[in-house]
């Protein structure tokens, strides 16, 4: 199993669906779509950990969820290459965050900065875990993944190869 091949079944209540709309204000907070904020408070006490991922956008996990994935990226080898720079990447911008009475989380400077969201964006349900993309840029890799899914099919690995949707 991959490190996202993470069972958290245990650990969190309901799987996240479906594609938001949000906006982030001046001081960078995001309010949680109202129908993820219990699941939110009762599966992680309202904890979420925001990190990056190599797409240029942000993750967005339940503190229990992450803190199994972030097991498994210390145990990575250190002196492989591409594994040290994952946990530079997804370890180093690591940061925890707590929703608040108004069903929002903040998201750091740094973050917002790697992303490059300013204030309109999408948030994405990943089953136990958000994307958190800056809009345009959502909406262009979006595109260009639709393309190259009608481009050709021959590069899907066996697993989905096999799936009937």
């Amino acid at each position: 199993m991959g490190i996202s091949g993470i069972d958290s079944s245990s650990q969190v209540s309901e799987m996240f669906r479906g594609a938001s709309k949000v906006t982030l204000d001046a001081k960078g907070r995001m309010a949680i779509p109202t129908r993820h904020r219990a699941s939110i408070a009762d599966g992680c006490e309202g904890q979420l950990v925001v990190t990056v991922d190599r797409d240029q956008c942000l993750l967005v996990y339940p503190l229990p969820v992450w803190e199994e994935l972030e097991r498994r990226l210390v145990k990575l080898p250190s002196l492989n290459r591409k594994s040290r720079n994952l946990q530079r990447l997804m370890l180093g911008y690591a940061t925890e965050v707590e929703l608040d009475g108004q069903g929002r989380i903040l998201v750091s400077k740094e973050l917002r900065e790697f992303a490059g969201i300013t204030r309109a964006a999408m948030l994405m349900g990943q089953g136990t875990k958000f994307e958190l993309w800056d809009e345009e840029r959502w909406t262009a890799r979006r595109d260009q993944w639709l393309q190259d899914s009608q481009d050709d099919d021959a590069d899907l690995p066996d697993e989905l190869a096999t799936l009937s949707l």
